[in-house]
């Protein structure tokens, strides 16, 4: 399974049972997309643990905490860009901002994992992972 697409969709699901947290198997990559979603508000807090078993060392994992506004998720929906067998890549020229402003654009580029805003303002275009509004 992809596993972008496992982070989003965990995360998603986690917010339609009205989890207080969701704990996801830790990547650099899905930190830094974590990292994202916190500095813009989605989720709560990003953390990086040991997930420990009795007499074993622990795997990391991302704890992640939720954000509600009124009872209501912090996003609503996520949409897929690029998918393992589908690539997308887009300019810095064709970023554009995600329901007016209200959502992000992910993007992974030569300088790391960024907003579509961040990308802009580094100059630099990349694959076009989701969209989060």
């Amino acid at each position: 399974m992809d596993t972008v697409s496992d982070f989003f969709i965990r995360i998603k699901n986690a917010y339609l049972v009205k989890n207080d947290r969701v704990v996801i198997p830790f990547s650099k990559m899905k930190y830094e997309m974590a990292k994202i979603l916190e500095r813009r508000g989605f989720v709560s807090a990003v953390r990086k643990k040991k997930k420990s078993k009795k007499g074993e060392l622990g795997e990391l994992v991302l704890d992640i905490k939720l954000k509600y506004e009124d009872g209501l998720p912090a996003f609503n929906n996520v949409r897929l860009i690029s998918k393992p067998g589908r690539r997308i890549y887009i300019k810095r020229g064709e970023i554009r901002p995600v329901k007016s402003g209200y959502g992000v654009l992910v993007v992974s580029t030569s300088k790391g994992i960024m907003t579509g805003d961040e990308a802009v303002k580094a100059g630099v275009g990349g694959q076009a992972i989701a969209e989060v509004y």
